[in-house]
C-alpha cells in the first residue's frame, strides 16, 4: 500500500476526497480502503462536494449496496452530511482555505472541525490537515497525546518530511 502523500488542495472536492478517506479509515485498514479507493471515486461522484451534498436516501441506499466500496452506512451518511458542512463553511468563509485560516490555533481548529465534521476525531483531523498541507502540531509530541500505536501515521509523516509544527 502507498503511504497518503500531501496534496494541493486546490477545489472543495479535494478537501472532501481527504476528509472521506479518513472517515473510511477509521478502524478498518487502510489497505483495504486504498485497494478500493478508484471505486470510491466513482461511487461518489469523484468527490465533488456539491453533487455529494445533494445525494438523497436513494444514493445511500445505492453506496450502501456497491460491493465495490467499504459498505458502511454510517461513514456513508457521514461523508454527505460533511460534504454538506464543507459547501456551507466554503460560501460562509468565502472558501474553504480561509475557514481552516480563520482559527488562532490548532487546538482550536481541530475542537471546530470534530464539532462540525462526522468521525473527525483527533487521529482522523491529524490525517486531515496534515494531508492537506495545513500546520499540524510536531508529530513526536501529538502521537504521545493519542492512545495506541499508529504506525501507518508514523509512516505517513515520515515520509512527507518533518512538517512545519504549530502549538496545539
Amino acid at each position: 500500500m502507498a503511504i497518503p502523500k500531501q496534496i494541493d488542495a486546490n477545489k472543495l472536492d479535494d478537501y472532501l476526497e481527504v476528509m472521506t478517506k479518513a472517515v473510511f479509515q477509521a478502524s478498518v485498514s487502510w489497505a483495504m480502503i486504498d485497494n478500493k479507493w478508484k471505486n470510491f471515486q466513482a461511487a461518489f461522484d469523484r468527490f465533488d462536494a456539491h453533487k455529494v451534498a445533494k445525494y438523497t436516501d436513494a444514493d445511500v441506499e445505492r453506496l450502501v449496496n456497491d460491493q465495490g466500496i467499504f459498505r458502511s452506512r454510517a461513514k456513508i451518511v457521514a461523508t454527505i452530511a460533511n460534504a454538506k458542512m464543507l459547501v456551507q463553511l466554503d460560501k460562509e468563509f468565502d472558501g474553504f482555505a480561509h475557514y481552516l485560516h480563520s482559527k488562532k490555533s490548532y487546538k482550536e481548529l481541530a475542537a471546530d472541525l470534530k464539532k462540525r465534521f462526522k468521525y473527525m476525531g483527533d487521529m482522523n483531523v491529524y490525517y486531515f490537515l496534515f494531508r492537506v498541507k495545513e500546520e499540524v502540531p510536531d508529530f513526536e509530541k501529538w502521537i504521545l497525546t493519542i492512545e495506541g500505536e499508529h504506525p501507518r501515521m508514523r509512516e505517513m509523516v515520515e515520509a512527507a518530511g518533518k512538517p512545519k509544527a504549530v502549538e496545539k
